[in-house]
């Protein structure tokens, strides 16, 4: 039954012994969850352990991943999910998903890569907001590490974290929009010395 235990849930377990007219015990029904929480973080961990992408975000849980799983605090949103993983409005990102002719930072005048080290790290455009975020979590470091060391240590080095993402990539996001329009607008615009034959 272990077996059997682990890839089901508790809920779903609870039902099927009340199918059968019994009714687990709630000293039980607390086994069948640590087990299944046992069972589940080896089965993460072993994932983890053998990748197929996302290197850079197991490199920053991994070394944290209990203290990951047992924080009290902090949910995950989607802007966060960005930096973390690096799927967003990232020159790297959408120049490899064909979205943009060039991986270069479209805030930078000298234009180098855009990753998520160059906006977190050192893009100037993001200046203020780095200086907040270095003054909450207390450091100067802020790799995808240092990130996730500071949302796990605290509520607030969450926030922190969380804060600089969300303004960051709504900036960018806002950014990509103006420059969608602008570029949609001059594809629509009539060239005014074009004369037809």
């Amino acid at each position: 039954m272990k077996a059997a235990r682990s890839e089901r849930n508790v809920p779903y377990l609870s039902l099927e012994m009340q199918r059968r007219g019994e009714t687990p015990l709630p000293r039980q029904v607390a086994e069948w969850r640590t087990e299944f929480r046992r069972d589940l973080r080896v089965a993460w961990r072993l994932r983890l352990s053998q990748p197929s992408a996302g290197h850079a975000v197991i490199a920053a849980v991994s070394p944290l991943f209990e203290e990951w799983l047992e924080r009290g605090h902090g949910v995950l949103s989607f802007r966060m999910t960005q930096v973390l993983t690096g799927h967003g409005k990232f020159g790297r990102f959408l120049h490899r998903i064909k979205e943009e002719r060039t991986p270069g930072c479209r805030h930078c005048v000298d234009r180098p890569e855009d990753t998520v080290e160059h906006t977190v790290e050192v893009c100037p455009a993001w200046a203020e907001h780095r200086r907040v975020l270095v003054e909450a979590i207390g450091g100067g470091d802020l790799s995808r590490r240092a990130l996730v060391q500071a949302m796990v240590r605290s509520e607030e080095g969450w926030q922190a974290v969380a804060s600089f993402c969300e303004a960051v990539m709504l900036a960018k996001e806002a950014a990509d929009r103006v420059r969608q329009r602008n570029s949609h607008r001059r594809r629509r615009d009539p060239d005014p010395d074009y004369r037809p034959p």
